[in-house]
C-alpha cells in the first residue's frame, strides 16, 4: 500500500516537472514566432508547429514518456532554427537578477527602507545594533534621492519615531521621536516637557537604571544611575531615561515650532543630540516612521578568533526580533 502510494506521489511529481517544462517551452516558442514572424522561412514555421502541435498532443494525453521526447524535439528545433531569438542561460541569469535589483530598488525607494541603529541616543527604546524597518509610505510619496515630495499622505504625530535627514548635514541619517508640532510652543523645565505651557504627563518608575556612555578618562567603564520615566503622548506611551546629576540641557526654550517643521527628542534624553541643540526638523527631510526591528545584536561584541566567533552568537538579542517600535 505504501510503495503504490509513493510511486503515485512520485509519477505526479514526474509529470508536473514535464508538463512545467513543456508550458514554458511552447510559451517562449509561440512567443518566438509572433514577434519574429518577418524573419522565419515558411518552411520553418511549419517545422515549429508540427513540434508544437506533438508537445500539445502529449500532453493532452497525459503520455509522460511522449511529452518527455517531443520537448527535447522542440528543444532542439528552436536551437536549430530559432537560436537567434533564444536568450542564453546567462542573459536568463541576468535579467532576473536585474528585474530582483529593480524591485529592491524601487521598495527601498518608495515602501521600505533598512535603518542601522548608530547610537544609544534612543535607549531604551531603541539600542545600539538594532536594525530597522521604516515605512517610507507613512508620510508621502517623495522622489528618490531628493526632498521633493511626490504626494503628502498624512502628517507626524506626536510620538511618532521618525527617519530624516539631519539638518546640519542631509548626507547622514537621524532616528529621533516627534515632540513638538507645527505652531506649538515647547519648553523643557527640568527634564519635564511643556507644550503650550501645559506639561505633557508623566510617571516615575522604580526601576533599576544603569547609564553607560562608555569609558571614563581611567580607561574604566563610566557607569552611572539614571531615572526611568514614563511619559504619556495622547494615545501613545513609551520610557525614557534621564540623569539629572549629569543634565546640560534640562532646560530648554520655550521656542515656537515654524509651520511644517518639528520637534524631535532622543529617548535617552540627557545622551541625545537633538532639537534642542541643532533645532527643528523640516517636513521635506523626513524620510519615514519607524516599524519594527527586524535584526538586533551587540556590536561591541564578538571578533575573528574562536571566542570571538562564539561571542557573536550569543550577542544575538533574540528577545528584540520584530518588536514594533513604538
Amino acid at each position: 500500500m505504501l510503495m503504490s502510494i509513493l510511486g503515485s506521489w512520485r509519477a505526479h511529481r514526474q509529470w508536473s516537472h514535464a508538463n512545467t517544462e513543456a508550458k514554458q517551452l511552447v510559451g517562449e516558442a509561440k512567443r518566438i514566432l509572433k514577434k519574429k514572424r518577418y524573419r522565419i522561412p515558411e518552411s520553418v514555421a511549419a517545422t515549429m508547429t508540427t513540434a508544437l502541435g506533438e508537445v500539445e498532443a502529449a500532453r493532452k494525453g497525459k503520455d509522460l514518456e511522449r511529452l518527455r521526447q517531443a520537448i527535447t524535439d522542440l528543444d532542439g528545433k528552436m536551437d536549430e532554427h530559432l537560436a537567434f531569438a533564444r536568450k542564453s542561460a546567462t542573459r536568463q541569469y541576468a535579467e532576473s537578477i536585474g528585474l530582483a535589483l529593480g524591485v529592491a530598488l524601487l521598495l527601498r525607494a518608495f515602501v521600505v527602507e533598512a535603518f542601522q541603529i548608530p547610537s544609544g541616543s534612543m535607549i531604551p527604546t531603541l539600542e545600539v545594533g538594532d536594525h530597522i524597518f521604516v515605512s517610507k509610505f507613512a508620510y508621502a510619496i517623495g522622489i528618490p534621492f531628493s526632498n521633493t515630495k511626490i504626494a503628502e499622505l498624512g502628517k507626524p504625530k506626536r510620538g511618532d519615531i521618525i527617519v530624516f535627514k539631519y539638518p546640519p548635514d542631509q548626507n547622514i541619517d537621524y532616528i529621533k521621536r516627534v515632540m513638538g508640532l507645527p505652531g506649538e510652543t515647547l519648553e523643557v523645565r527640568h527634564n519635564e516637557v511643556f507644550i503650550d505651557d501645559r506639561p505633557l504627563a508623566r510617571e516615575q518608575l522604580r526601576e533599576p537604571c544603569v547609564a553607560n556612555d562608555g569609558k571614563d578618562f581611567d580607561g574604566d567603564d563610566d557607569r552611572h544611575p539614571c531615572e526611568v520615566w514614563l511619559e504619556h503622548l495622547e494615545s501613545k506611551s513609551h520610557v525614557t531615561h534621564q540623569e539629572p546629576l549629569r543634565s546640560t540641557t534640562s532646560d530648554f526654550g520655550p521656542v515656537k515650532i515654524p509651520p511644517r517643521h518639528y520637534f524631535a527628542m532622543g529617548d535617552n534624553r540627557d545622551n541625545s543630540k537633538d532639537s534642542r541643540v541643532w533645532g527643528f526638523v523640516p517636513y521635506e527631510l523626513i524620510k519615514g516612521r519607524a516599524l519594527v526591528i527586524w535584526w538586533s545584536r551587540d556590536p561591541a561584541r564578538g571578533g575573528l578568533s574562536p571566542s570571538g566567533v562564539a561571542d557573536w552568537f550569543t550577542s544575538i538579542r533574540w528577545r528584540r526580533f520584530f518588536q514594533l517600535v513604538e
